[in-house]
């Protein structure tokens, strides 16, 4: 099963992935994680990707394909998970192609539904544990009192420094300028499913896993 999780920054999109990877052995491709494990890799496509980064510049969606590529052609587990990719109409037909070409199925576009104002609440009080991932929340769910991360034990709190309300702003315009077009888009091809995605975590999972098991 290969399913697409869109949704505005702070929608909660790396917090199901996860959970879907340790119940279901998914595999999370998000687009972040794939330039920084390609960089260190050693690999053709790495060098490329180090090269670009280096220099500063933006990388093209040839790359991001390459990478969804060589991920495709390895172990497939319980299925992929497409986490910040695509994000423009251009690329979800990269990705259509790839998928037919490489005889996968898309079968889920879930959209994680939020409000803007209790998003920015959310994010601007988010952090993560450095080592782990593990997401955090100053109200909802405070990082723990002795300093040691719950999951991990690590003790590397970390906060990204666009996490506050003008940033966040300044990013949800660029969601809704390029992004929200796949909304339109997927729900056109009959794959678009939605949830609130500002629910309670557990409530969110179970309706992601009531539209994967319909």
């Amino acid at each position: 099963m290969n399913i697409i999780l869109l949704g505005p920054p702070g929608a909660g999109k790396g917090t199901q992935a996860r959970y879907l990877v340790d119940t279901r052995n998914m595999i999370q491709l998000s687009t972040g994680d794939m330039l920084r494990e390609a960089k260190d890799s050693g690999t053709e496509m790495g060098k490329v990707v180090a090269d670009v980064m280096a220099r500063g510049d933006l990388v093209t969606d040839e790359i991001v394909i390459g990478l969804i590529r060589e991920k495709l052609e390895g172990d497939k587990a319980g299925g992929f998970i497409f986490d910040g990719f695509p994000r423009t109409l251009a690329q979800a037909d990269a990705l259509a192609e790839l998928l037919e070409e490489k005889g996968e199925t898309l079968d889920a576009v879930i959209e994680m539904q939020v409000d803007d104002a209790a998003l920015v609440s959310r994010i601007t009080g988010r952090s993560t544990c450095g080592d782990c991932g593990e997401v955090y929340h100053d109200q909802t769910k405070p990082w723990p009192a002795d300093g040691k991360c719950s999951v991990c034990g690590g003790t590397n709190q970390k906060r990204r420094a666009d996490d506050n309300e003008d940033s966040l702003k300044q990013r949800l315009m660029e969601y809704y300028k390029k992004t929200s077009p796949l909304i339109g888009y997927y729900y056109a091809k009959g794959q678009l499913s939605s949830v609130d995605g500002l629910g309670e975590i557990d409530g969110v999972r179970a309706a992601i896993a009531g539209i994967l098991d319909a």
